[in-house]
């Protein structure tokens, strides 16, 4: 099927053996949640998602406990979150989110990647054109739901578009969209329907797509596998097709 799709193929085992990376992130997620809004998941948004997103994968609950538990305590280290903008091999725009504890450990890192796959670090806002931060949820789709129904509903919360889409066990997901700004009114009006979000993020859709060949797009997918490795980085989005 092509050099591509075995590549792709690769990855997907790959990042099916990647568990206890989800769980750092998840954890590191958590603890700038504990430090912005404190310990308690009823009185803070922000660590209810991270929470919600740790059950997605699995993340053990004791494990959770424990990150947030570490979080509290007052001489424990907090994370900053940078986003980083450039471009790969064959010009393809890649952004990535960061969340650290040693800035310039993270800039040389991302920096050093692109160079040396052929690419370049661009400025802050330089792909403000092509990616588009908006609110992400997920939840499996129930057989008595009522899709159209529900898309109703949800207007006031501030729907964009609502799919259903397969995940790798070939269970039905519904998808939720809404602008950036609209990420806790949904939140909120999902809470009072009573259904349980099993991921609900703040993720970058490309208004533009990259079309490359298949060794090009291998070239691509290399430098990104070396960007997902590296502990400091929490997503990375980039227009491929």
């Amino acid at each position: 099927m092509g050099r591509a799709f075995e590549f792709r193929k690769e990855r997907k085992f790959k990042r099916w053996a990647k568990m206890a990376v989800q769980f750092t992130r998840l954890g590191k997620e958590i603890a700038i949640a504990v430090k912005e809004g404190g310990p308690h998941a009823e009185n803070n948004s922000r660590l209810r998602t991270a929470i919600q997103n740790s059950k997605a994968v699995n993340m053990p609950k004791d494990r959770v406990e424990a990150a947030i538990k570490r979080a509290s305590e007052k001489d424990s280290k907090g994370y900053e979150e940078f986003v980083y903008e450039g471009y790969g091999p064959h010009g393809v725009p890649i952004l990535i989110e960061t969340a650290t504890d040693n800035t310039n450990r993270t800039v040389a890192n991302i920096r050093s990647y692109f160079t040396k796959a052929g690419g370049s670090l661009g400025k802050t806002g330089s792909l403000d054109f092509i990616f588009q931060r908006k609110s992400m949820f997920r939840f499996p789709a129930a057989e008595e739901l009522d899709v159209e129904e529900l898309e109703l509903e949800l207007i006031d919360g501030g729907l964009e578009e609502l799919y259903v889409e397969s995940d790798e066990e070939g269970n039905d997901i519904v998808v939720l969209q809404t602008s950036f700004e609209d990420f806790g009114n949904m939140q909120k009006l999902l809470e009072e329907k009573g259904i349980e979000v099993t991921s609900a993020k703040l993720e970058r859709i490309s208004l533009t797509h990259s079309s490359l060949t298949e060794e090009q797009a291998v070239d691509v997918l290399k430098l990104i596998d070396k960007i997902e490795d590296d502990d400091d980085v929490q997503a990375v989005y980039h227009n491929m097709d």
